[in-house]
Parts: structure tokens; sequence; C-alpha cells
């Protein structure tokens, strides 16, 4: 991974200038379409139709404020969030800060590996278990490109890849339009019993997404590095909010394009509770090319947001606890927990489902110690949160983790 001053700030005078600064945000929204977005929002789509199309909407919302005070956080200090929470919690804390961080972490690789391996099953019929290695393969040479092209190489991977991903997940749509109706009436923030909130968290934690949290201020201060001149620094985080408010819209897009498309074609048809079983029903009801796209985007998912993960899965353990394994060694480890449910036969789409609903508790961990270092002019100077946005964000935290309560709940009941 580069340094804190691996590359001088850019001067940003010219629009063209700030369209050359523009990437980091992509990299950090694969995370929001990754193989447990799609696993999540087919379920909630095909199970319920437009009802929780509210929750995508929200939680689209909400991410674009996380990413762009991640991203400030790094080019307004120089260090990235686990850095930052490296310095201010003693030892004991710092590794059980790490601990959760990487479980978290863990269960995204794993997700990412899962998607990955289904897709290539889907397309050309690859043993599950082969596939999760094929992925894992295919994924360290992605993380190669950062080692030894640089960072903007490493990007313009990522953002072809989520250009497939979106191709793949918004062609259904162009063949099957959704009923506009239906769409504005999933507006409408409500849900219809205990199994709606389950699937409304899964669906938070496959959207707002922790490791993503963490990364992006890391991405970003890699890329721009740090600069002392805060007239700079200001140009850079205007540049950047364009980068956050482009790429979570296309993000957001892709993920409301999956929930629609369950909607409109695989409502009411069974065996569709599985991406295997939908994908199926998507090619009989939308065409063989329909469904083809359907799986690239799949695979394309899972390649580029497993490759993210690992890196920020780095970020993590090099900001709290000041060691670093190298990217590719970390992609072997990493792959194991993956390779092992693939092999054990276990569902995959219920295992992805599950890990978003893990993730799910991450986020307060992530969410509340950013709002609280943007905050606070000690920290970011010139570049500290507004009161609106603090609101905002805090507003934003309260609202996850009562969600995230309520699922305790309801699973603790056994009433999901």
């Amino acid at each position: 991974m580069a340094s804190t001053l691996a590359r001088p700030p850019v001067t940003t005078s010219r629009w063209r200038s700030r369209l050359l600064l523009l990437g980091p945000a992509f990299v950090a929204a694969i995370a929001y379409v990754d193989p447990g977005n799609v696993a999540a929002n087919l379920t909630a789509g095909a199970n319920y139709g437009y009802l929780l199309v509210w929750v995508l909407v929200a939680a689209n919302i909400m991410a674009v404020l996380v990413q762009y005070q991640s991203a400030k956080l790094g080019l307004a200090t120089g260090h990235s969030l686990p850095e930052l929470l490296g310095k201010r919690l003693g030892t004991r804390q710092r590794r059980l800060y790490w601990a959760q961080a990487e479980l978290v972490a863990g269960a995204t690789d794993m997700a990412e590996v899962i998607g990955g391996a289904v897709a290539l099953n889907l397309l050309f019929g690859v043993p599950l278990l082969l596939g999760g290695v094929i992925i894992g393969f295919a994924s360290m040479l992605i993380l190669t490109l950062q080692s030894s092209r640089g960072q903007k190489t490493f990007e313009s991977a990522i953002i072809a890849l989520l250009a497939v991903i979106a191709v793949g997940f918004v062609s259904g749509l162009l063949v099957s339009p959704p009923q506009a109706g239906g769409v504005l009436s999933g507006l409408v923030p409500r849900f219809e019993g205990p199994d709606t909130v389950l699937l409304a968290a899964s669906m938070l934690g496959a959207t707002v997404m922790p490791h993503a949290i963490y990364v992006h201020s890391a991405l970003a201060r890699d890329r721009h590095g740090f600069s002392a001149d805060p007239v700079v620094r200001t140009r850079l985080i205007r540049t950047t909010r364009v980068d956050v408010i482009g790429a979570l819209l296309l993000a957001g897009i892709v993920n409301v394009a999956m929930l629609l498309l369950a909607a409109t074609s695989l409502r009411g048809v069974e065996g569709t509770n599985t991406i295997a079983g939908a994908h199926a029903a998507v090619t009989s009801a939308l065409g063989p090319a329909i469904g083809v796209a359907f799986g690239v985007g799949l695979l394309a998912s899972g390649l580029a947001s497993t490759s993210v993960g690992c890196y920020a899965g780095a970020t993590i353990m090099g900001g709290l606890l000041k060691f670093r394994v190298p990217l590719l060694l970390r992609r072997v480890i990493t792959l194991v927990p993956a390779l092992i449910i693939l092999g054990a036969g276990i569902e995959p789409t219920l295992a992805l489902v599950l890990s978003q609903v893990l993730l799910s508790f991450g986020i307060p961990f992530a969410l509340i110690p950013l709002i609280r270092l943007t905050g606070k002019r000690e920290v970011m100077g010139i570049h500290a949160d507004s009161p609106a946005l603090k609101i905002a964000g805090w507003s934003s935290a309260a609202l996850i983790v009562g969600l995230n309560c309520v699922l305790i709940v309801l699973t603790v009941t056994g009433k999901s």
C-alpha cells in the first residue's frame, strides 16, 4: 500500500484536473454492489415486491454522507480512520477493536468469494469449491496491479468492473420495466412483520459497509497525499464530494435495479430464494441474454469486491496493530473460510444473507468513531463538520444502531 506521502497533491484549478482526481470513491463504492447486496436485494424483491425500496434509498443517502466524511478525514488529517483510532486506543483496546473489525472484513470477503464462485457455476458449470479457488487467484492478479502498477491502475481496473456490474444488473430492467406506482409505494417507510425487519437489516448491512468506511480514508489519502496548504486541501475535499456523489449514485442505481428486477420478474415464482434459482427465473422470464448479463454482473461483483475487501483488511490491520501482512499473503489466508463454506455444501445464498446481518453489527464501530473524529476541530481543523452535517451524521448512526437493536431482539426471541 502507498505511504501517507506517496505523491504530492495535484492542483485542482481546472475541471480537467478535477476529473483526473476522481476514482477513490468508485473503488469504495464496489463494497456497495457486492454479492451480499445481490442476495439481500433479490430476496427482498422476490418475497416482498417493492416494499423495501425505501430501505435502499435511505441506506444510499446515508452511504453518501458516510463515505464523504471518511474521505474527508483522510485528506484533512493525512491519516486513515484505523490509524487515528490506533493512536487513541490502548494496546488491549486496539487489539479488541481490530478483532471485531477483522471479523467484519472477513465476513465481507467470504461473501464476495462465495458470490464469485456462484457466478462461475451459473455461467460455466464450475463446481463451487473450484470456483472459489479461481476467484481467489483472479483477485490476487487484481491486487498485483495495486502493488506493481500503483493505485491509479488499480482504480481503473475496479472502475471497469463496476461498469460491467452496472450493465449486468440494469439490463434486465430495460426488458421488463417496473411499475411506476409500485416503485413510488415502495418509497413509503414501513415493515410487514419481523421477517421484513431482519431482511432490512441485511440490506442495510449490505449497503452501508464497515470496511468501506475504514478503507475510503486510506484510498483518498494514498491517492492525493497530504498537503499542509489548507487551500489545496479544501479544493481536494470539494472534488472528493463530487467523486463520492457520482460513485454512490451509480451504486445506488444498481442496488435498486436488483430489487426492482426481482420485484417485476421473480415475484411469486418458486425457487427464487437462492441466487441460482433467481438466475434461472430471470433467464426463463427475460431470455438467455439477460441471464448471461446477470451472471457476468455477479462475477464482476465478486472479483472487484473481494479485491477491495482485502485492501480494506490490510488498512485495518496496519492502522490498528501497526503491522502489515503482504496483500497477496493476506489474500491466501482470508480465502480459507469461504472455501470451507463452499466445500461443506452450505447453501451459498443463505451464507451471503447471514453475512450481511453480521456486517450490520460492525457498522456502529466504524461509523460512530468516524462521526466523532470529523466533528472535532482539533482533529480536522477548518474541515470539521458543520452543525448540519453533525446532526445528519448522528441521526444516521442512531437509525442504524436502533435497527440493529431491533434485529437482536427479534433474533434472541426467535421471532425472526
